[in-house]
């Protein structure tokens, strides 16, 4: 199958020679990389068509390889260049495709607004190595693909100032130093089970060594997904890059990576015992409302975005968790639903920021006569993500929620706690509604402020991706039970029945009666007419100069008691890991330096107690 090895050098080659096209030809360069999105696209669909294979290098390439130095170069690399074609690895590489091509395409004009220097060289080789760690069978050839994934995220950020400089550096380092754990885990798979192959290891978690294995795997899992604790690079990324960048990455891709490779570990490479269940239950849970409760209090609308970003994770890692087919299944759908919604949010918000300026939702409001089709599309992706009915965010949540009401019929302690995960997950979606009426209301409902009176909407090129990400939204909702679930998912999780009553298509229907309901009663008994009254204040009227900024009615949840000790924590860092291991390598390296007080007899000292402790170990 040629078409696997065109969707991976063609982007890669491609964003190498942007590399030597100047920047002035900016324009060129993203019809050039439309266009490979468009081919790559094309070619994903071709093999989403055909069934599942399992691709050496030989297979892949007719020749008989080169030799240098005495060595086959072909023969030697091909135990490591290996490809698996499934079921799982098609349907992310077939969604990968349609994010590139969205963005790339609301990229044209956005953009020009937002330099990155050699963006689209970047964005091209994050593509190919997308699809490059999706479809590679071999860890070593994964971790190869993911750790490029590491530099181009980083290079993708715009470091126009100090706090994006540091942004990007925060980023690098965590990626980078969950990539160095996992080369660790798979090594310790390597050295138990003498294998680098996905799809042929099984390990059980029975003992230490594979236990540690497990953890070191799913950090990096957790740290490219941006679950807790490795999420603190993620609301940053969304505040300091580019809105078509944090669309590309944090929202989208690497979502989809991160969860793909969970995927993996939990149904493929290892078999969970009970304690790790639990375990990845809980960083779920923790994950949903911990990240909510920041978003609550954000004013900064990327900022909230990104929060959003790292709770919906929690629901994905709950799915997988439960370690049932429905669970797979729901876990696998809301990671498809949440790079939907949330790549529309991010986009949505690009458009804000390219019209107005402003990435504070206190200095908006009132931008949806304005901007209708960026508003239109923000409600459509506000409510998906809420999990209200009858959008896709409400079928996969609805999923997890029945998942987790037949986990509990287990006899396991995380099992016993069946009350707990499905309570917190509940809670999870009510705070994620409550949040975004503050980002509804606060940029596109509120009073207009009079700088905004020329504001209109964005070009065609920018509202184009949107629309089409918000109509996927309604589609994945609406057809989620009859066909969404059974055609992409069941073919990867398993078959499984749909437990209680309850069918998106009827669902649907009933909220679509409703609605046509609620607008006959309004015509027919003339609702429309009422009477408006200027407020009256010692005589004065001030109605029309008087208003009150939506993130006000937030600021409580901050002040009150235990929340407001959290929440003054959590602006110290305490919670950052990033934060916290710069403090603790600075002190360390404080301490190493107290160490050299230039004395002879000292450093005499530490140089006997160095022997001693090696003499030790070799024994």
């Amino acid at each position: 199958m040629k078409e696997i090895i065109i969707i991976i050098i063609l982007p890669v080659l491609t964003g190498l020679l942007f590399f030597f096209v100047p920047e002035k030809f900016r324009t060129i360069k993203a019809l050039a990389a439309l266009l490979i999105s468009i081919i790559t696209g094309y070619l994903t669909i071709v093999m989403f068509s055909t069934g599942n294979q399992f691709l050496t290098q030989d297979e892949l390439f007719a020749s008989s390889g080169m030799s240098v130095f005495g060595f086959n170069l072909q023969h030697d690399t091909g135990r490591h260049i290996i490809f698996d074609i499934d079921s799982l690895s098609k349907l992310i590489v077939l969604f990968i495709s349609l994010f590139a091509f969205l963005i790339l395409l609301y990229s044209i004009v956005y953009i020009k607004a937002e330099r990155v220097k050699n963006y689209y060289p970047y964005f091209l080789i994050t593509l190919g190595c997308a699809y490059g760690a999706v479809l590679s069978d071999n860890l070593i050839l994964f971790l190869t693909f993911w750790g490029i994934l590491g530099l181009t995220l980083y290079k993708l950020i715009s470091s126009y100032d100090e706090e994006s400089s540091a942004t990007a550096k925060k980023t690098l380092i965590l990626i980078g130093a969950s990539d160095s754990i996992m080369i660790i885990g798979i090594a310790i798979l390597w050295k138990i089970t003498g294998s680098l192959s996905m799809g042929s290891i099984s390990l059980p978690t029975t003992n230490a060594l594979s236990v540690v294995a497990f953890l070191a795997l799913i950090t990096g899992s957790f740290t490219k997904a941006g679950a807790f604790p490795f999420h603190t690079w993620v609301p940053d990324y969304a505040k300091s890059a580019p809105a078509s960048s944090s669309a590309y990455l944090p929202a989208s891709l690497d979502k989809l990576l991160g969860i793909y490779f969970l995927a993996r570990i939990t149904t493929n490479i290892f078999i969970m015992n009970e304690w790790l269940t639990l375990l990845l239950l809980s960083i779920g849970a923790i994950s949903i409302i911990s990240a909510v409760m920041m978003a609550l209090v954000q004013h900064n609308y990327k900022r909230l975005l990104g929060f959003h970003a790292v709770s919906q994770v929690g629901y994905m890692i709950l799915g997988f968790g439960l370690g049932s087919v429905i669970g797979v299944a729901a876990g696998l759908f809301h990671m498809m639903n949440n790079a939907l919604y949330k790549s529309g949010l991010f986009l949505s918000a690009g458009c804000v920021e390219y019209r107005t300026e402003k990435e504070e939702i206190d200095d908006l409001g009132g931008l949806s006569k304005a901007m209708p089709l960026t508003f239109c599309a923000s409600l459509i992706f506000a409510m998906s993500i809420s999990g209200i009915p009858p959008f896709n965010g409400f079928a996969s949540k609805w999923m997890i929620y029945q998942g987790i009401i037949d986990f509990g019929s287990g006899s396991g302690i995380a099992n016993k706690l069946w009350v707990l995960w499905l309570g917190l997950a509940v809670l999870g979606s009510a705070l994620t509604l409550a949040s975004f009426i503050k980002f509804i209301g606060g940029i596109f409902l509120s009073r207009q402020k009079p700088e905004f009176g020329k504001v209109r909407e964005v070009p065609v090129l920018m509202w184009i991706p949107p629309v089409i990400l918000s109509i996927f939204c309604i589609i994945f909702g609406v057809f989620a039970t009859n066909f969404v679930v059974p055609k992409l998912f069941m073919p990867v999780s398993g078959e499984f029945q749909f437990t209680g009553f309850w069918n998106s298509s009827v669902v649907s229907l009933l909220v679509v009666i409703s609605i046509i309901l609620g607008i006959i009663f309004y015509l027919v008994f003339n609702l429309k007419r009422f009477r408006t009254e200027d407020s009256f204040i010692g005589g004065e009227k001030i109605q029309d100069q008087t208003g009150y900024p939506t993130p006000e009615f937030y600021k409580t949840i901050g002040e009150f008691g235990f929340f407001s000790w959290i929440y003054k924590k959590a602006e110290a860092k305490w919670f950052d890991i990033y934060d916290i291991s710069k403090k603790f390598v600075l002190w360390l390296s404080h301490q190493l330096s107290e160490a050299h007080t230039g004395v002879l007899t000292d450093y005499v000292i530490w140089a006997f107690a160095g022997l001693i402790i090696m003499l030790l170990i070799m024994i």
